[in-house]
């Protein structure tokens, strides 16, 4: 007989609140008539508590073997949908699902995923994929981390959700705090929420409401439009929509000059030309409509002409704005454009000297992406916004999450009044805002990113993207000797290839499962944002499919 004492009990149970769950129920399995001998009374109380939990616990597992296993309780559409053939699995997907960016008319063909670990995703065919994107630049950590499932497990065993609203929680202050600290100082206010797109509509409402009643400022409540750059992207929400790039952007086809349509028109002023340091190879034709001729002097003289432009725009228009809101150093979405950090610090300068907010809009560029040994891209030019977004990366990709931070200067004058001084909410609220699941495994991603990693004595995030930057560099070399090529270039961990023509979206699809790798073009834009943890042989496996599909697209 084996004997189980009182210290083997509490540890035993200690891990299953934690996160061990499937270590209890086989220890059960395996001692059932010898886990209570070997203990006292006061341990006796230990083990009645919990063996709530053993119970509730094997509950579970019976339950997870009904839905996975019998089908005894199953809805019978589930059953059908769990044991449908891969083509049955994609014909319902194409029938009911709308998925992003396309048309149900003509949907865009899509995977189907069986699984994803590590850098790795598993399609239902068998196929295994590099994965190039980080899911939509999220997945820094990789798939499957031991580290942040952990601590999903544990705050799953205490709560998955409760409302924000009256109540506070562990997970929130951690991850404020720890967000505070690692952004660009005077960030000391925290607005948590959904998404990327929420976290910018809250950005907008701050500053709106930063400057409403006024009259102690020096206005009447006229600053209710929002300044934004050209060539930028924002979020698919009506106020993000709204600072979009209303020409050349995603969403162009919502804002017919000739029309009145359901989103604000905002200000816009001229995009600033390109890094031509993150560039790769010379004689390029250079990026999209590009500011610049292609030269050195013809970039200076590009810069200078969209600083004036803002200046000009701004010493006309200050007046009716509240904000500047801008993607720093790096514009995303809307063209994965590298642009100087003097027009970012001059951007600053003109804000302070015009009296508008600076809203800048991390979602993309933030937690180390952009490189240059910075968390942040707005600290290339020594910037502090007065307001910055943040998303995607925040979570490591495990859950949706965004957030806002502020100084303590705007907070205030957003929430109180000048003329009475009656405090003002911020009327937004959504219903998971500080998802306890999600601010712990926020913790958990951060703190990893600032790990010192032991081999180069630096943090995690700097070790790592420094040696993709070099992987990326490295692989695409010889793009720019490719004729259909228009531009290369890296910065931090993306890497672009810019083609003369429109890429083949579902052709490039297939092409990348044909070579083992996961990347989604948009455009003339064929990149790359990797997950921090990938090796060199990954990158360059992800570049060399790069220079192919861009040889392919230049014999078309």
């Amino acid at each position: 007989m084996i004997l189980l004492g009182s210290n083997s009990v509490k540890q035993l149970f200690h891990r299953a609140v934690v996160s061990r769950r499937n270590t209890v129920l086989s220890l059960c399995a395996e001692f059932p008539s010898t886990i209570s001998n070997g203990i006292g009374h006061k341990e006796s109380n230990l083990l009645q508590h919990d063996s709530r939990l053993i119970h509730t616990t094997m509950q579970l597992k019976d339950d997870n073997d009904n839905v996975h296993g019998d089908d005894n309780g199953l809805h019978p559409i589930l059953k059908e949908a769990r044991t449908c053939s891969t083509s049955d699995h994609l014909q319902s997907d194409c029938t009911h699902l709308w998925h992003p960016y396309t048309s149900l008319v003509s949907p865009t063909p899509v995977l189907p995923v069986r699984s994803a670990d590590g850098v790795k995703i598993t399609l239902e065919t068998g196929d295994v994929l590099l994965d190039g994107m980080s899911s939509w630049w999220a997945v820094i950590h990789g798939y499957n981390s031991t580290e942040l499932n952990n601590a999903m497990e544990e705050q799953l065993s205490k709560m998955s959700h409760v409302m924000f609203g009256g109540f506070t929680h562990r997970p929130a202050v951690e991850l404020a705090k720890l967000l505070i600290h690692i952004t660009p100082p005077a960030l000391e206010k925290v607005f948590l929420v959904d998404s990327g797109s929420v976290a910018v509509e809250v950005a907008l409402k701050m500053a709106i409401q930063y400057w409403r009643g006024g009259k102690g400022r020096g206005i009447e409540g006229g600053k209710n439009k929002i300044c934004s750059v050209r060539g930028g992207y924002h979020g698919d929400t009506l106020g993000a929509m709204s600072v979009c790039d209303p020409d050349t952007g995603m969403h162009s086809t919502l804002f017919p000059p000739e029309q009145e349509t359901m989103l604000p028109r905002q200000v816009f002023v001229s995009r600033p030309p390109c890094d031509l340091r993150k560039r790769i190879g010379d004689s390029l034709a250079g990026c999209q409509r590009c500011i610049c001729n292609n030269t050195i002097s013809g970039n200076e003289e590009a810069l200078e002409a969209s600083l004036d432009n803002m200046q000009k725009t701004l010493a006309e228009q200050h007046e009716s704005l509240a904000a500047l809101i801008l993607e720093p150093i790096v514009q995303g979405a809307g063209g994965m454009r590298f642009y100087p950090s003097k027009y970012l610090k001059r951007a600053r300068e003109l804000c302070d000297e015009y009296n508008l907010l600076l809203i800048c809009d991390e979602i993309a560029t933030g937690f180390g992406r952009s490189g240059n040994d910075t968390l942040f891209a707005c600290e290339h030019a020594g910037v502090t916004p007065d307001i910055l977004c943040l998303g995607k990366a925040l979570t490591g990709g495990y859950m949706t999450l965004g957030a806002v931070l502020a100084t303590t200067k705007v907070a205030e004058k957003v929430s109180a009044s000048d003329n009475d001084g009656v405090a003002l909410p911020l009327m937004h609220g959504p219903t998971f805002m500080g998802n306890p699941l999600a601010c712990a495994v926020a913790v958990a991603s951060t703190n990893k990113l600032l790990r010192m990693d032991p081999t180069s004595g630096v943090p995690f995030w700097k070790s790592r993207i420094n040696a993709i930057e070099g992987y990326l560099q490295k692989g695409l070399a010889e793009v720019h000797c490719i004729p259909g090529v228009a531009d290369v270039r890296v910065g931090g961990a993306i890497g672009v290839i810019e083609m003369k023509e429109p890429l083949d979206g579902a052709k490039v699809t297939q092409r990348c499962v044909d070579f083992g790798v996961w990347l989604r073009p948009f455009g003339r834009l064929l990149y790359t944002m990797p997950p921090y943890v990938m090796s060199e042989k990954e990158v360059l496996q992800v570049t060399g499919a790069m220079v192919k599909l861009a040889e392919e697209a230049s014999k078309d």
